[in-house]
């Protein structure tokens, strides 16, 4: 079977590994551009799916919309089927119907539960204890098509997006294979969602991100593991930004965003119980213990806003 590969970030990656482990002949792999990252912005990185593709001796392609004249050249390499995995664009019916087999989505939630672009943050902020994997038939719609396959995990209590995501990565990997092996053997039953059902994970905001301290307790820590480690949770501590990573749901009280002892941990007070800090990024430098960083500015006395 000739598989075309969509994906980008590091998401993708085991995705596109399984394919090559298990034999399949992918026809070239589809990713965004290189990108700037870093202060200075100059440098372009090429993403995670890129790396690994030239490693393989892939074809990569490099669209910055995969529109127009690019639909003809998927079309040329004649895929029988496509597999997007975190793409990072929405394809048009011209561009879907070119695999003969159609295009398969690896999307990390249980669809119809968090159709969207961020369904593992979601399911953290959420609260949900189970989620995971679910393989679509992608259509014109935002996530609405019709489901091959799922498979189902339990979110650890502590569980940050970033483990949750290296776990659901590994997950939609195998059950990408599973799809691909019935649909090469003539089998594949889609199963059409139902819509009534549909909950929805929108893209993240820095509003999202940023800590309320007139919330109880174990809400913030769910935000607090939701973007860990990507943007990370914020509050402002005496007029400056920073980030806090590392949180549990305490019993304490006090005023909401008063810091009650600063040790190992911050302890900060919530609306309702405390919050816990292990680590704090404070703005321009990097991720570190909160002991490191009480050591050089001690924070009984202070506020977060």
């Amino acid at each position: 079977m000739r598989v075309a590969f969509f994906g980008t970030p590091e998401f993708a990656v085991p995705s596109l590994r399984a394919l090559l482990e298990e034999g399949f002949d992918v026809a070239a792999v589809v990713t965004q551009p290189d990108r700037p990252h870093g202060r200075s912005r100059s440098a372009l990185v090429p993403p995670p799916v890129k790396t690994l593709a030239l490693e393989e001796g892939l074809p990569v392609l490099q669209p910055e919309r995969p529109v127009g004249p690019f639909v003809a050249e998927l079309a040329a390499l004649q895929p029988d089927i496509a597999a997007v995995v975190a793409y990072g664009h929405v394809l048009k019916p011209e561009l879907l119907a070119v695999p003969r087999l159609g295009m398969l989505n690896v999307h990390a939630s249980l669809l119809p539960a968090l159709r969207g672009a961020a369904p593992i943050q979601w399911a953290i902020l959420n609260g949900a204890e189970t989620t995971g994997v679910s393989i679509m038939q992608l259509e014109e719609g935002l996530d609405t098509g019709p489901v091959l396959h799922s498979i189902e995990t339990e979110v650890a209590a502590d569980e940050t997006a970033g483990e949750l995501t290296q776990r659901l990565a590994e997950l939609g990997a195998a059950a990408l294979i599973e799809v691909l092996t019935l649909i090469e053997g003539g089998e594949g039953q889609p199963v059409a969602q139902d819509h009534a059902r549909a909950t929805y994970a929108p893209k993240v905001t820095r509003e999202h991100a940023r800590l309320d301290w007139n919330r109880d307790a174990a809400s913030l820590a769910r935000v607090v593991r939701a973007f860990d480690p990507e943007p990370g949770a914020w509050a402002l501590l005496d007029g400056q930004e920073v980030k806090l990573f590392g949180a549990r749901a305490g019993n304490g009280s006090g005023a909401p965003g008063a810091v009650l002892q600063a040790g190992k941990v911050l302890s900060i007070a919530a609306l309702v119980g405390t919050v816990e800090v292990a680590e704090i990024q404070p703005a321009g430098k990097k991720r570190m213990p909160v002991a490191d960083w009480v050591r050089g500015h001690g924070a009984s006395a202070h506020r977060f806003s």
